[in-house]
């Protein structure tokens, strides 16, 4: 995709007089010198494998290094018992998210969207929401595309990637693309405005958050930051669709969040030096790792 800034795309699906979805899937399209058939059959693809994903899940599946694994099973569990907050919905996503999380970290498949470490954001919003709305898979993929848009616009203005940016970059950038596909599914207008608002919304509210993976394994506290993530693009989808604008535009809200990825510290870019890894707890469970590692290898 060429999109180098939200306003530009929203002003060429309104000059193109065509959904916001479909300007973005052909600029893509241009883009890869393809066509919309393929690239329509590329996005399918990738909705398919996130439903595999979910589908492929064991309550059993640990992560090599014993941190990760049953959780989403115990949230579903909890929920059916009738101990937790929230309705079904609220709760599948919790669930979901932290299903595709603990998949990625125990070396399933999955989609990256935008990241590895943030692959279960997008999956945890849509997945249970295509089921209660009972959407098509068609108007999934539109949503896809949206999303796409928005995390092509930030890859291009900030960064996606944990090393550069921080987490803002991985698990804010997929809350905000979540936050602006949930509205194109869900705001019959079409004002595609409020797509714009709640990805700037999403991504404020994630703004300086830090990269500290313990031990260095996107486990510990990724797995759990892609709850925070779901939660927060519903949050700021409701918001854009009551009619809640973002008072700064998503473009300057993007660039804000690359120059806070500047000046944070390396420490707090997915080197394990700072943050989560670096308190007492995160260094003593990376020492146990490091050392079962070196045993591996006698």
């Amino acid at each position: 995709m060429s999109y180098y800034s939200v306003k530009q795309m929203l002003a060429d699906c309104n000059e193109q007089h065509t959904p916001l979805w479909e300007t973005i899937m052909m600029d893509d399209a241009m883009e890869q010198h393809s066509t919309r058939e393929v690239s329509l059959q590329k996005m399918h693809h990738l909705w398919k494998v996130m439903q595999t994903t979910s589908q492929s899940y064991s309550p059993s599946d640990r992560s090599h290094s014993g941190l990760v694994g049953g959780e989403s099973a115990r949230v579903q569990q909890a929920f059916q018992h009738g101990n937790l907050i929230g309705d079904a919905f609220l709760n599948e996503v919790i669930a979901e998210a932290l299903k595709i999380g603990e998949c990625n970290a125990c070396m399933k498949r999955i989609v990256a969207s935008p990241t590895a470490g943030s692959c279960g954001i997008l999956p945890a919003v849509l997945i249970p929401l295509s089921q209660k709305e009972k959407l098509s898979d068609d108007k999934v993929v539109e949503a896809l595309f949206v999303a796409a848009g928005f995390g092509e616009v930030i890859a291009e203005r900030a960064s996606i990637a944990g090393a550069s940016g921080g987490c803002q970059a991985e698990i804010g950038t997929a809350s905000a693309m979540s936050a602006a596909a949930l509205v194109a599914l869900m705001d019959k207008s079409e004002n595609y405005e409020a797509c714009a608002d709640a990805c700037a919304i999403a991504l404020s509210n994630l703004l300086g958050l830090v990269c500290d993976p313990v031990a260095g394994l996107v486990e510990v506290p990724c797995v759990q930051r892609n709850v925070a993530g779901a939660l927060n693009a519903i949050g700021a989808a409701n918001m854009a669709l009551a009619g809640i604008k973002s008072q700064i535009p998503a473009d300057e809200v993007i660039d804000a969040m690359g120059e806070i990825g500047d000046q944070m510290s390396t420490d707090l870019k997915e080197t394990s030096r700072g943050g989560l890894a670096a308190t007492p707890t995160g260094k003593k469970i990376a020492q146990k790792l490091s050392g079962t590692k070196s045993q591996e290898s006698l």
